[in-house]
């Protein structure tokens, strides 16, 4: 065997490797104990107006095209290590929908034995399980009325929701990193950015990175959540390579982003939006009662009505 000796910086023969020099010849990652749990939840946008559109726009990058590359990289994270979990999200115009793990799958145990023909059956069993949902989810569809923006802050919420319902699961001494992945198709909403804006600060607070890549035009919303998070903020340059980049940038954790080279920090959008019109604006004016943003110079609707006049009148600016 080797032997890696302080004095001459060497290797010689000898009965091993030393523990004070197995920490500078080899990733902490291989050296962090497996009952640690690393926890990867994946939101996608499965809008269904975006991916109409998108399919004759681009008929090589499709939805279904799209998860192909979700899967490997979900399979890719639980390849990692045993201890590693997955749950994917599906974002859509009326509701987020859990594409893995569901209750069927929790009914079944999640039998992770090994196959005669060698595939992992873990992994067999999420890919069958996701693309069964995702059938079952368009299926029902029916876009009604002008209510067309994808649900992205309900998703959001209900990631963390996840993570900390997987929190209180763990056994003593376990302990568990969190990171929630969006991968973004549609336009943002400006009438979803308060209860985006909460679920951003309440995943800071609990340590929960968010990452974004982005598919068509930039998010201010997730500029800003993976910048209040520590997360990467990706503006995908190639749909048709999407997984290679997942692969490359999303696949590695916070600890070992550090040893890659990653694409430069985005330009961030700190606009806010107002609470009369959930318009985004740059320069507004904000009440000094209640807090609120408007975008002109006037008295705040919140408390010029009678029924929620305060004592101290209505704002005034």
């Amino acid at each position: 065997m080797w032997t890696f000796t302080e004095d001459t910086k060497k290797i010689s023969r000898g009965g091993g490797i030393s523990g004070s020099c197995f920490g500078k010849f080899f990733p902490a990652a291989i050296m962090a104990s497996d009952t640690d749990v690393s926890l990867l939840v994946i939101v996608v946008d499965v809008n269904p107006i975006w991916w109409g559109q998108q399919a004759h726009r681009e008929p090589e990058f499709t939805l279904a095209k799209c998860l192909d590359a979700v899967m490997v990289l979900g399979n890719s994270h639980l390849a990692m290590t045993r201890s590693n979990k997955l749950a994917v999200i599906a974002s859509h115009c009326q509701d987020s929908y859990f594409l893995y793990p569901t209750k069927k799958s929790a009914d079944n145990g999640g039998d992770e034995s090994s196959s005669g023909d060698g595939k992992y059956e873990l992994l067999s069993a999420t890919n069958n399980q996701m693309a069964e949902e995702i059938r079952e989810i368009l299926s029902k569809t029916e876009v009604r009325g002008n209510s067309t923006d994808t649900l992205l802050a309900a998703s959001l919420a209900k990631a963390l929701c996840y993570i900390h319902r997987v929190s209180k699961e763990l056994e003593v001494g376990q302990e568990m990193k969190s990171r929630i992945l969006v991968i973004k198709a549609a336009e943002d909403c400006a009438l979803q950015y308060m209860n985006f804006m909460n679920g951003i600060f309440a995943a800071q607070k609990q340590n929960i990175l968010i990452d974004a890549c982005v598919l068509a035009s930039d998010s201010g919303l997730l500029q800003q959540a993976c910048d209040i998070t520590g997360g990467l903020y990706l503006k995908l340059p190639q749909k048709v390579a999407l997984a290679q980049y997942l692969l490359w940038v999303f696949l590695a954790d916070s600890e070992q982003r550090s040893q890659l080279v990653l694409p430069p920090t985005a330009h961030v959008d700190y606009r806010a939006a107002c609470f009369c019109h959930r318009n985004l604006i740059e320069i507004g004016y904000v009440c000094s009662v209640c807090l609120s943003r408007l975008p002109s110079k006037s008295s705040c609707d919140r408390w010029s009505s009678p029924r929620r006049r305060s004592s101290s009148s209505r704002c005034n600016f």
